[in-house]
């Protein structure tokens, strides 16, 4: 599926070994777990194969330190073009689209099994009525039109806010966030957070820059198809079009940026109580919206951007109910248009696809059935991947990394020039407390009263939603389960969360470039060795270091630290800035500047973890580069990645993370290791030197 807001192997089948090793379970248990197993098999044989670096990859006309992304990545990058039905593609993309055919082969067993578990049955299900194209277009707009005719019957304010409230508790929030999470001041407690929302654009920006003029005229153009394919008379779609883009300006008004969002955590917490709220916003009438979330009305929660819902109460009275009508019968349609007929997914893909992201092929219907699977159903299936997708060497050896690479970490902090011992103090504190998650959960959610069919698509991915949003609103006020994950195992991508003070590395990352049970040591440093470490930098970022070592919103530091702090991260600010990703576009260094610490931290901490394990082993000098130039190699081949032009576009504007060539030499160049690993000269491109070289964790 095309989603409005973008979301980020070495197989084995031994899964009894696999389970006992995680157990500790007996031979009959054992035998029991394999029996289980066998139930779903994996033909590796079809699967996409997997991205290592290889020195014959290496361009020998781009020197190493002249650009170092260019001399690993050239003739990778050359040789691959983004396939049609992508926006990008390198390591990430390689490692996702066998990750889906994996996920694709368990699927299609879990819809044919005749005595499915209660996750299979969910699988199968979902599967089976998404690849149904008949069905689908059969039923047309029929599973919306309790929803629609629900928006058509708003008469009036009072009727107009019920709608509002109601529509949310089954899911379907057309106006803003609404979720539990930990309490910023007491990260043991969940409370009710709501966040700004409403946009079918990627940021504010894209209503009111000149740059991206262009796109709000298609994006109007959008909302007028998609509303004429819901019913709506053609002259008529295109006025109401109009006012739609007209009422979400509005909202983009009063909203914060995603640069804003991004490099302030704090705005995301505004504790109020609910008398507080109701005089912010009388029309909206909070207190009778906690009731139809089922949640009891709170002492306290977090109201983010006041300014956002403020506005949305003074729209409920001065906005005429028909704009209202107009906006909300767009999203209905246009949220749900993934899981619709061919026309409506058509449109979704026209727009959101090609148009903002220049994606030239739609994805075949399995891929976009996977993505709406993962996307509300993501850990039934991820039990099935686990089974036969991860090996139990690959968890007991990411283990021994992740000991080593905090090992490492304890002593770049314990020797900081730049950081007095009473930060130092608070700063191991939190080293202390850090919590590795590896592979998958180790307990799985429990998905008892989820009903799916093979009646409908749509119908089970709304039955999915409600019950996620329920099962996400019986946490308020609850404590938090520290146990639960954040993203499926077959996601190829990894976390840190500040509120739990955790770093979380799902089996699906874990295959070459980033992990290889059998390879060398130095690229399992350079590769997932570098991602650990980034994690745990994470944790002293510019917004991660604004939480203690129990994951509440706290200052642990002196104020001289603080400031020069600031000023090594400005510094950083101020490399990535220079970086030209297009013609006249640069990188935002303020927006990417927690990943951009992270990077350079992390590769600088899996350095001295790789240099530590070594010890006075000699060097293999494999295929003519030593130990250390192969780490940085490695390095260089995670960050392997072409865009399409929009796609960058759009990442510029958007995206928390620099693009992948400057993430492939950021970092590095900041590194007397590199140079001397690559026998730079001073004055070379890829060398920063004296003031300018940024030393931070």
């Amino acid at each position: 599926m095309n989603s409005k807001n973008p979301r980020v192997l070495l197989l084995s089948v031994a899964v009894a070994t696999a389970l006992a090793a995680c157990s500790g379970q007996d031979g009959t248990a054992a035998a029991a777990a394999s029996a289980e197993a066998a139930r779903v098999t994996l033909d590796e044989s079809q699967l996409q194969a997997v991205n290592r670096f290889s020195a014959a990859d290496v361009d020998p006309a781009v020197a190493a330190c002249t650009d170092f992304g260019a001399h690993v990545n050239g003739p990778w990058l050359a040789g691959n073009a983004i396939p049609g039905d992508r926006t990008s593609w390198g390591s990430f993309e390689v490692l996702t689209e066998r990750s889906q055919q994996i996920q694709r082969q368990l699927a299609e067993q879990a819809a044919a099994l005749t005595d499915a578990s209660l996750t299979e049955k969910i699988v199968g299900d979902l599967w089976a009525t998404g690849m149904d194209a008949e069905a689908i277009n059969a039923q047309g707009l029929a599973p919306l039109q309790a929803d629609l005719d629900a928006i058509a019957a708003i008469d009036g304010a009072d009727a107009l806010a019920g709608y509002l409230h109601s529509s949310a508790a089954s899911g379907n929030n057309a106006l803003f966030r609404f979720h539990a999470g930990p309490d910023f001041k007491d990260s043991a407690t969940n409370i009710a957070y709501a966040m700004q929302g409403g946009l079918g654009l990627p940021d504010r920006s894209y209503y009111f820059d000149a740059a991206h003029a262009d796109k709000l005229v298609a994006y109007q153009q959008h909302v007028a198809r998609v509303l004429a394919l819901s019913g709506v008379d053609a002259a008529a779609a295109d006025k109401q079009a109009a006012d739609v883009v007209a009422f979400e300006k509005r909202l983009a008004g009063v909203s914060k940026s995603r640069v804003e969002l991004s490099r302030d955590a704090e705005l995301r917490y505004n504790p109020v109580s609910l008398a507080d709220a109701e005089k912010l916003a009388p029309a909206f009438g909070w207190a009778k919206f906690f009731e139809a979330q089922g949640v009891a009305a709170p002492a306290m929660f977090s109201l983010a951007i006041p300014a956002f819902h403020a506005e949305v109460g003074t729209m409920l009275a001065d906005v005429p109910v028909a704009t209202w009508q107009s906006y909300l019968r767009f999203h209905a349609v246009d949220d749900a248009s993934p899981y619709l007929g061919d026309d409506f997914v058509q449109a979704n893909y026209d727009f959101y696809a090609k148009t903002l992201r220049g994606q030239q092929e739609m994805q075949e219907r399995g891929k976009r059935v996977l993505d709406a699977l993962n996307g509300v159903a993501g850990e039934t299936l991820g039990q099935m991947y686990v089974k036969v997708a991860f090996p139990a060497e690959s968890k007991a050896q990411m283990e021994a990394l992740v000991k080593n690479l905090s090992d490492a970490l304890k002593v770049r902090i314990e020797n900081l020039a730049w950081m007095s011992d009473a930060t130092k103090v608070k700063a191991m504190e939190k080293w202390a407390s850090f919590t590795p998650k590896i592979g998958y959960p180790d307990v799985w959610r429990d998905w008892t009263g989820l009903a799916t069919s093979r009646d409908s698509f749509i119908g089970n991915v709304q039955a999915a939603n409600a019950f996620n949003y329920a099962w996400n609103m019986g946490k308020i006020g609850k404590p938090v389960d520290r146990s639960e994950w954040g993203m499926s195992p077959q996601t190829v991508n990894a976390y840190y969360r500040s509120s739990a003070n955790e770093i979380v590395f799902p089996a699906g990352i874990l295959q070459p470039p980033f992990f290889d049970p059998a390879a060398t040591p130095e690229l399992n440093y350079g590769g997932i060795g570098a991602v650990i470490g980034h994690e745990m930098i994470h944790g002293y970022d510019d917004q991660g270091s604004r939480f203690g070592p129990t994951g509440n919103f706290e200052n642990w530091w002196t104020d001289a630290d603080a400031a020069g702090f600031k000023q090594l991260t400005d510094q950083l600010v101020a490399q990535f800035n220079g970086y030209e990703a297009a013609p006249g576009k640069f990188v935002n260094g303020k927006l990417t500047l927690g990943e951009n610490i992270a990077d350079l931290g992390g590769l600088a901490v899996a350095y001295d973890a790789m240099k530590t394990a070594a010890g006075d082993s000699a060097d293999p000098m494999t295929d003519g580069l030593s130990r250390d130039q192969r780490f940085f190699a490695n390095w260089a081949t995670v960050w392997r990645r072409n865009f399409t032009d929009e796609e960058l576009a759009v990442r510029l504007a958007t995206d928390s993370h620099a693009p992948a060539n400057f993430r492939a030499v950021g970092a590095p160049s900041n590194l007397p290791a590199f140079a001397a690993a690559w026998s730079c000269e001073a004055g070379s491109p890829m060398i920063r030197a004296g003031n300018d070289q940024i030393v931070i964790w």
